[in-house]
């Protein structure tokens, strides 16, 4: 039977302090001294590199999120860029802040914008660079950008009202699952040159008014209405029933764009994507769907470049 033990009748031996190391093992307390900066350490410059790459995945992944996040259709827009700034500023667009970076080297363009800025009582503010990053969403801007009202669209009626008050025949063009601003801006540079009364756009699916439409107008849509349709196939029956022919511009069309015959009448000119054409209700709603008559080695034009087209097709038929 093992001594001391519960059942030994005795009672157990207590357990007596160990004995110190009596000073004995002082040295080993005595640690390796002060600790090195962090840029001493041999593994510092690799995991500060390590970091600042997690860093900016981090935030590349947050600023296109941000900038993939639909914008509420009250939100201002900016238009940026020098000869653009400008331009908007010469046509008249609406405008609420002119914003400058700061320690911009100054051109004539800088100074004519905030000379006309000062004109027309627009604020003018001094930003960071990253600042004009963040609201012109990684676009070039060279340093200025302006600030730009939510657009004010008008009733498709409209651009019909318009044409009768000034006494002219109605040319109107509209666009089917057109999504790019850029094209926006294009077909209203055309439109605006070739005498068209407005745009008609649907409120899904399309381009609107947006700083890379006001862009590309080169200002022009502050003379040009822009009208917007919750079902751009029901605004179409609506023109018709108005008096006005709806002519569609497709590459898959039968008519030649020379040869349609109803240019000189109240028109509804139709461009639709560059990519699949006219949708099926839309063309459905066409008096006649064009095409524009090219070589065969090219198959497709971008929608702003066929609306330039049959826009002066348009004004050739229509010249007195």
């Amino acid at each position: 039977m093992a001594a001391g033990g519960r059942g030994s009748g005795r009672p157990a031996k207590k357990k007596g302090p160990s004995k110190g190391a009596g000073g004995q093992g002082r040295r080993a307390l005595e640690g390796r001294g002060a600790t090195p900066p962090a840029e001493m350490r041999h593994w510092y410059k690799d995991k500060a590199h390590a970091q600042r790459i997690a860093r900016e995945e981090q935030g590349g992944a947050r600023r296109t999120a941000s900038v993939r996040q639909r914008r509420s259709e009250d939100a201002p827009e900016y238009i940026g860029g020098r000869n653009p700034v400008l331009e908007a500023l010469q046509a008249g667009v609406p405008s609420s802040a002119l914003y400058i970076a700061q320690r911009l080297d100054n051109d004539d363009r800088v100074r004519d914008s905030i000379k006309i800025a000062a004109e027309r009582g627009i604020a003018l503010l001094e930003v960071s660079r990253d600042k004009l990053d963040r609201m012109t969403e990684g676009a070039v801007h060279q340093g200025i950008a302006l600030q730009i009202p939510a657009y004010d669209y008008a009733h498709p009626s409209d651009l019909v009202d318009l044409a009768q008050d000034a006494a002219e025949i109605p040319l109107i063009v509209a666009l089917d699952s057109v999504t790019d601003p850029r094209n926006l801006g294009a077909i209203a540079r055309s439109a605006t040159a070739f005498g068209a009364h407005g745009l008609l756009i649907p409120s899904r699916r399309s381009a609107g008014v947006t700083g890379g439409a006001w862009k590309t107008s080169a200002g022009t849509l502050a003379n040009l209405r822009v009208a917007r349709a919750a079902n751009l196939t029901a605004a179409l029956r609506e023109y018709r029933e108005a008096g006005l022919f709806v002519v569609g511009l497709d590459g898959a069309g039968k008519t030649d764009l020379d040869e349609v015959e109803l240019l000189t009448e109240p028109l509804v000119i139709v461009v639709g994507s560059e990519g699949k054409g006219l949708s099926r209700l839309v063309r459905e709603q066409c008096d006649v769907v064009t095409r524009i008559p090219m070589r065969a080695a090219a198959e497709s034009l971008n929608a702003g470049v066929a609306a330039g087209v049959a826009l002066y097709e348009v004004a050739r038929h229509r010249r007195p």
